[in-house]
């Protein structure tokens, strides 16, 4: 029997000993105005002990940590606050908030997208851009079909934007809308931009809404900037695994002349990948472009001349037809 009193003696004392160790941490947390501040976090870092604060700003919690401690106060829109001292001395403590300025920016919403004549927007691809992803096989065409809010149909090549006609995509050069902005096909055999992409300076892609100036469209708007002036003599050549391009570009005082051409041929490619197709003569393309630029004191003239040529000869598999049906083009621009 004295034993048993003696454990329990023992045990109370121990347990008294551990609520004497709980040390009350409590005070009041409000703004620069001497408004109270409810629902701050009030936290003793690296432990968790803490609590929030109450519609008057109060709070009050007990921690078992000892020493000196690290208090934390944190409020949405407002700076956090820290305070180091003994844990005994955090006892009715007055602590103010400053607002943090750098998250009270100005929100600004725009119910539009860019307005009539604005170059100002994300330019999406560079000359570099198009001629580097690989699916695009240099046609700026292709490049875009890479990109989110685009789709492609079948094997048509064109433009295409959540799931709408072609024809619903307006591509403008400069300001000016192009109506043949694609190569002659077949049905089956994919398209082709008709442009050089170094012609560009860069390439302004809308999948959603656009000014009045542009309003006929009805999915999306494609505009494509010339260079106004080049800044320096240069030249360009690419080599694809199906043709070629090249660039030169010429540069005096007040003008410039630039040439582009390219050339295409789908020989190679088929003769590895053969499709469904029979090929008399497979498609083979070539294009030039020039551009003369003279800059005046009161603006900028620009005169653009294109000239392109592509012609293929083939036999398509047709339901309503054993022999297949005949398909032969040649066309010049």
């Amino acid at each position: 029997m004295r034993t048993f009193i003696y454990i329990f003696s023992i045990l109370t004392f121990f347990s008294n000993g551990r609520l004497l160790a709980q040390t009350i941490i409590s005070g009041r947390v409000m703004d620069t105005s001497g408004n109270p501040i409810a629902g701050a976090n009030v936290f003793l870092e690296g432990s968790y002990d803490g609590g929030s604060t109450d519609d008057l700003g109060q709070f009050t919690f007990s921690s078992e940590l000892e020493g000196e401690q690290t208090l934390a106060f944190s409020f949405l829109t407002y700076e956090t606050l820290k305070l180091k001292r003994l844990i005994s001395q955090m006892i009715d403590l007055n602590l103010i908030l400053k607002e943090d300025l750098n998250t009270l920016e100005t929100v600004v919403l725009s119910a539009g997208s860019f307005a009539a004549g604005d170059n100002s927007k994300i330019n999406v691809l560079k000359p570099l851009d198009v001629v580097t992803t690989a699916s695009a096989l240099g046609d700026f065409v292709g490049a875009l079909q890479s990109l989110p809010g685009t789709t492609t149909v079948a094997e048509d090549g064109r433009l295409f934007i959540r799931g709408g006609a072609a024809e619903e995509t307006l591509i403008f050069i400069d300001g000016i809308r192009v109506f043949t902005p694609y190569s002659p096909t077949t049905n089956n055999i994919p398209t082709r931009g008709r442009y050089s992409p170094f012609l560009f300076d860069g390439i302004t892609f809308s999948t959603g809404g656009y000014s009045a100036e542009y309003g006929q469209a009805l999915s999306g708007v494609l505009l494509l900037n010339t260079i106004n002036e080049p800044d320096q003599k240069k030249s360009d050549i690419g080599i694809m695994s199906v043709g070629g391009t090249f660039g030169h570009t010429m540069k005096w005082k007040s003008s410039s002349l630039s040439l582009n051409a390219s050339y295409t041929n789908l020989s190679p490619y088929l003769a590895l990948f053969p499709d469904r197709n029979e090929w008399i003569k497979p498609f083979e393309t070539g294009a030039a472009e020039l551009v003369f630029r003279k800059q005046f004191d009161s603006g900028l003239l620009k005169l653009y001349s294109a000239f392109d040529t592509s012609s293929f000869h083939l036999i398509q598999d047709d339901i309503n037809d054993d022999n297949g049906l005949e398909f032969k083009l040649k066309n010049s621009n």
